[in-house]
Formats: structure tokens, C-alpha cells, sequence
């Protein structure tokens, strides 16, 4: 919660000499929560280490990717370092890169700070332009990460097409219905729609359960249906003008102040005890999450996830890798960030947690594994993040995205939803932060 300027500039002051600090000691961490920890890179036994800087679960390692990488060349280890949160994630990325010392070999980059990394940073990275075919990738995907001058500073992973995760147990326990196809019916078009059926849930909710985990969930996907977001083209800031901005916070801040709403901030513990616990009945839900929703309901969840389109077509997320310069082993993580966003191992990660591949080639041989289809009671994955990809609308991010972006969720969203704030509040919160972050 912000409560000052002066706050929130000691604050990052804090962030910052953290994640220096976090920086030197991952290199000694068996298994830190952390990215940042090039140093020497080798082995005694004169392999080369190269560490990859993830945030969330991209899947590599899940997927078998590094250990496969690893049988193709005995002469490289692999060490991932994963920060669960990408708020966190990136200001201390952007430390290490500006300080030339203390990045990954390779390090992700999430989509809304693309242009940040591209417009700031080019320099920090290799371009990977040189090296790769970029036709392999979606070219709205390869031109985020291409600077003005033409030096391509990442390799597309995924992207985020949307769709709605829901448990049918709880559906079938508040008297709803549980068929995705019909489910998807009643609120197709329409977020709103989507909140309605909340309502309609919470009347007859199961004891202890929401209808949905959280409102900066519905935000960042309503926010993921518009052309519109927080700048325009030209890199104008229209965050408080945008027409999707205005249209995603309206229908955030009828879940915010309803009782149909968990509560929780994503990719917090409580946000992943809630998944194990079932709390909550529904969840926005781009094609990355499936993996995220396995890995935290675990057993629990088998069988009772199931997999509904969306109200709208919609982007939430998708990233790339970078090769900083500051790596001293930039030929081989060159070829190891090449060969993981390639669109065969693209496919391998959409087959065990569906991450949905920017790599149109993949598309035809897209097949979830056996167990993830089972997982989400034999939803047609592939066919319904397809749909929602094919539509998806073009969006233009800015330079500060993901701070806006964080300000409003965060900030705003969780006043309303936890403190017991009002709407405007809560957009006015969160518009001082904004103010903040863009030095106005």
C-alpha cells in the first residue's frame, strides 16, 4: 500500500540494495528463489554452467527440456533461477543489467516489459537477430522485441491466449451449470455476463468458496480483450483515458466490491494454498496457467478442473529470451535460448502444461499430454486457445506497462477488494503511484 511518495521511493531504494544483495547470494543458494547468479561459468569438471533467469513456471524444466539439452551436449550444465513474481522479478533484472554484473546467462522477458528492455536496454543484450531464423515466430511476437534499429533483443516463448479455468465440482455443488460448451454460452461477449454467473454462484456456494480468486484477475483479462491499454503508438501515456482501461476497471470493481471474490493477490502463497484448498470456483485463464494450476492443486484438483472459452478473445502475458552481454558464456546461451523457444520444444511445454507456442509451425502437432487432459476432465485445450489466439486483438505496450499495470492491481484493485475502499479510491490510489512511477 502506498502512503507516500517519500515512502515509495524509499521503498525502491530497499527493493534495490535487496535484490543487489539477493544477487550476490544466489550464486551460493542450493535452491533460491531467485535469478542472478552468473559466476565463473564452469565446473570443476570442465563443463560450462549456463544459468537461465525465469519468473513463474515456464515449463523447461517440467518438460524435460534441460535435462534433454544436457544429453545433446555433456559438456553443458544448465541451472534454472526462478522468481515467482514478475513484479519482483524485472526491477532486479533491470539492477543487474545496468550494472553490467550479476544476469543469468539468459534471462526472460516478460511481455509487458518488452519495450522497456527494448528501448533502454538494447544494448545490454546480444542480438539474438544475428543467429536466429525469426520467421519461425508470429512476427507481431519477434517485432515487441525488436529495437528501432533492427537488433532483436529476445526469442518468443509463448503468448497468453485466454480462456476460463473453473472447478465443475463446486459448478454442480451451487446448482450451475458444468457443461464448458453451454457454460461458455451464457457469458460469451460480455464480462459482465461472466460476473453475472458469479452471482448466481454465490447464492448457492459451497461453504468456504468464492466464485473467483480474485478481481485484478477479471482486470488483466477483460484488460487482455481491447486494443486499448496504457499508451498509445506514439508512446503517449492514456492510462487514465483508454477506453479499455475504463471498461476492464468497471467490471474489476463489481467483483472487488461483491462477496463473489476471494481476495487474493496471484501468485502469492495464500493464491496458491487457495488452488489447493479449492476456495475459489473460477479463475481467468490463459493457456500458461494450466501448468500453474496443476502444479498447485496438485492431487486435489484431478478430474474437477475443467476448461471454457472465454467471454472475449484475449491476451494475458507470453515472454522471451535474452542473452545479456554481461554473459561469459554468450555463444552458448545463444544456441541454448534458440533451441528452447524452438517451435519443437515449444510444443513439448504446450504438451505438458499447454503454454501456448508463438512458433505458428507447432501449431499442427500441438497435443496436450495424456495427464493434463485428464487433469482438466478431457477439455479440448488445444482447440479452444487456438480459437481465443486467432482473434486475439493487436495491443501496443509501453514503457512503464507492467509498473501501470502492477499500480492499478495492486494497489488500486486490492484497496477496493481488502481494505473496504471505494471505486474511485482505489482508482485514485493507484493513480498516485502512476504519478510516482512516471516521475510527474
Amino acid at each position: 500500500m502506498r502512503t507516500s511518495t517519500r515512502r515509495s521511493r524509499r521503498l525502491s531504494a530497499l527493493a534495490v540494495a535487496a535484490a543487489l544483495t539477493t544477487g550476490l547470494l544466489a550464486g551460493c543458494a542450493e535452491d533460491s528463489d531467485d535469478s542472478g547468479s552468473n559466476e565463473g561459468g564452469g565446473n570443476a569438471d570442465g563443463k560450462t554452467t549456463l544459468t537461465v533467469g525465469t519468473f513463474g513456471v515456464f515449463g523447461y524444466k517440467q518438460a524435460g527440456l534441460y535435462d534433454e539439452y544436457m544429453k545433446l551436449h555433456p559438456d553443458i550444465n544448465i541451472k534454472e533461477n526462478v522468481t515467482t513474481r514478475t513484479d519482483v522479478y524485472w526491477p532486479k533484472t533491470l539492477t543487474r543489467l545496468q550494472a553490467g554484473s550479476g544476469t543469468d546467462d539468459i534471462q526472460a522477458i516478460e511481455v509487458m516489459n518488452v519495450t522497456e528492455a527494448v528501448e533502454t536496454q538494447a544494448d545490454k543484450f546480444v542480438d539474438l537477430g544475428k543467429d536466429a531464423d525469426t520467421s519461425q515466430w508470429l512476427d507481431w511476437k519477434t517485432a515487441q522485441a525488436t529495437s528501432k534499429d533492427g537488433k532483436v533483443i529476445g526469442l518468443g516463448t509463448d503468448i497468453g491466449p485466454m480462456a476460463i479455468c473453473y472447478r465443475k465440482d463446486l459448478f454442480q455443488k451451487a446448482g450451475l451449470e458444468t457443461d464448458r460448451t453451454k457454460l461458455a454460452e451464457q457469458w460469451k461477449g460480455d464480462w459482465g455476463k461472466y460476473v453475472d454467473v458469479g452471482k448466481q454462484y454465490m447464492e448457492k456456494a459451497p461453504s468456504g468458496t468464492k466464485f473467483v480468486d480474485s478481481a485484478s484477475s477479471v482486470y488483466n483479462a477483460a484488460l487482455g480483450g481491447g486494443t486499448e491499454r496504457y499508451y498509445e503508438t506514439d508512446g503517449t501515456v492514456i492510462w487514465d483515458k483508454s477506453d479499455g482501461v475504463k471498461k476492464a476497471w468497471d467490471v474489476a470493481m463489481e467483483v472487488a466490491t461483491s462477496n463473489m471474490s476471494a481476495k487474493l493477490k496471484q501468485f502469492d502463497k495464500p493464491w496458491d494454498q487457495g488452488y489447493a484448498n479449492g476456495t475459489f470456483a473460477t479463475v481467468a485463464c490463459p493457456a500458461w496457467m494450466i501448468g500453474y494450476i496443476q502444479e498447485k492443486s496438485g492431487d486435489s484438483g484431478k478430474g474437477k478442473w475443467d476448461v471454457a472459452a472465454a467471454p472475449t478473445a484475449s491476451n494475458w502475458g507470453g515472454s522471451f529470451l535474452g542473452v545479456p552481454t554481461a554473459s561469459k558464456n554468450q555463444k552458448e546461451a545463444v544456441e541454448l535460448a534458440k533451441w528452447l523457444t524452438a517451435p519443437e520444444q515449444q510444443a513439448k511445454v504446450f504438451a505438458k502444461q499447454a503454454s501456448f507456442p508463438s512458433t505458428p509451425s507447432a501449431y499442427d502437432s500441438l497435443k496436450p499430454a495424456a495427464a493434463t487432459t485428464a487433469y482438466f476432465s478431457n477439455a479440448p485445450i488445444t482447440d479452444i486457445f487456438s480459437t481465443s489466439a486467432e482473434t486475439i486483438p493487436t495491443q501496443y505496450f509501453g514503457i512503464k506497462d507492467q509498473a501501470i499495470n502492477t499500480a492499478l492491481t495492486d494497489i488500486g484493485i486490492l484497496q477496493v477488494e481488502q481494505k473496504g475502499k471505494s471505486a474511485d479510491e482505489g482508482w485514485d490510489a493507484a493513480g498516485k503511484e502512476i504519478k510516482d512511477v512516471l516521475g510527474q
